[in-house]
């Protein structure tokens, strides 16, 4: 991690260790597949949605964690010095001696177990469609970093999680509270993937020279930071594309509109990331932008389905 100022309180260990700030990826999908399901059938569980929201957390420090070895193993946060904390170059607690790689790993592997198991709970309770849904969860995370398949490297990695943190999971809160499949949550859940697999997108600029000299060939070493900069602006527009596509060809509820306000929040990420590109350092507010515009979007889908329910019952009185 980058020094602390004086003045500058550390993050306890274990915030650090899981880099629970980044659990606004699981937060935001289930809080839309849960809005979703109760707009759309009035089934609504406490219960429910708040195993399904822990299992998410667990799933994602077990990636979080089991990554940062791979990335120690692999080499690239070893010989990384243009990571920008919090947001790219892993957790440095490695590094910096303060966990040790196997611990880091064991852990990692225990938070997996644990969503796992939740999981299985939800399956055998509400759908067996979860387990698979959770099988692919699970692999994706472990195996983004680790051998063999180190999707990371495959230039697959940003679909990856995209698909994962959206509609996979959208669909997983929406199947956990209906116990029924459905369409709806995919297509809604769309602007949600493509904006956390943009958060990833953002943060591999920092660490793309680093990854580059130990094989993890992401998209953004693919393409170089220049186009990835100006990809990175058409895949911010098309997150409001397909807000307003499904809203006018897919029955999206009307209400998912509010998700348009965002717009200026991710215009400015674009408009940093066009000038500073090639500028770890300055690139930074591009970063905290693009997860600011994640997070309030997705809450925004939400409560246009919140309202679309309230509706709903004001209308049936």
């Amino acid at each position: 991690m980058s020094a602390q100022s004086p003045t500058t309180k550390a993050p306890p260990l274990w915030v650090i260790k899981l880099r629970a700030p980044f659990f606004t990826a699981d937060l935001v999908p289930v809080l839309l597949g849960t809005a979703l399901a109760w707009a759309r059938t009035g089934t609504f569980n406490l219960w429910y949605f708040l195993l399904t929201l822990i299992g998410a957390v667990c799933l994602n420090a077990g990636t979080n964690m089991t990554n940062d070895y791979f990335d120690h193993v692999w080499g690239s946060d070893e010989v990384n010095t243009e990571f920008a904390s919090p947001f790219t170059g892993g957790s440095r607690l490695i590094q910096m001696g303060l966990v040790k790689p196997k611990e880091m790993l064991w852990q990692g592997i225990g938070f997996f177990l644990a969503g796992g198991l939740i999981g299985l709970f939800l399956a055998v309770t509400r759908s067996w469609a979860v387990l698979w849904l959770g099988v692919v969860g699970v692999f994706c995370g472990y195996f983004y970093t680790a051998p063999p398949f180190r999707l990371a490297r495959t230039g697959l990695g940003e679909l990856t999680v995209g698909l994962c943190f959206g509609p996979l999971m959208v669909l997983g809160a929406y199947l956990v509270q209906t116990q029924t499949l459905a369409w709806e949550p995919v297509i809604a859940a769309i602007p949600v993937g493509l904006l956390i697999a943009l958060v990833l997108w953002i943060n591999e600029f920092q660490d793309m020279r680093a990854d580059a000299q130990v094989g993890k060939n992401h998209l953004v070493v693919r393409l170089g930071r220049r186009r990835a900069a100006a990809l990175y602006g058409q895949f911010l527009l098309l997150t409001y594309v397909s807000i307003v596509a499904g809203v006018l060809l897919a029955g999206v509820t009307p209400f998912a509109l509010l998700g348009l306000l965002t717009a200026p929040l991710a215009w400015r990420a674009y408009q940093i990331a066009r000038v500073h590109y090639d500028h770890p350092q300055e690139l930074t507010p591009a970063n905290g932008l693009t997860i600011r515009t994640h997070l309030l979007t997705g809450l925004l889908l939400a409560l246009g389905y919140l309202i679309q329910g309230v509706v709903g019952l004001l209308t049936l009185g």
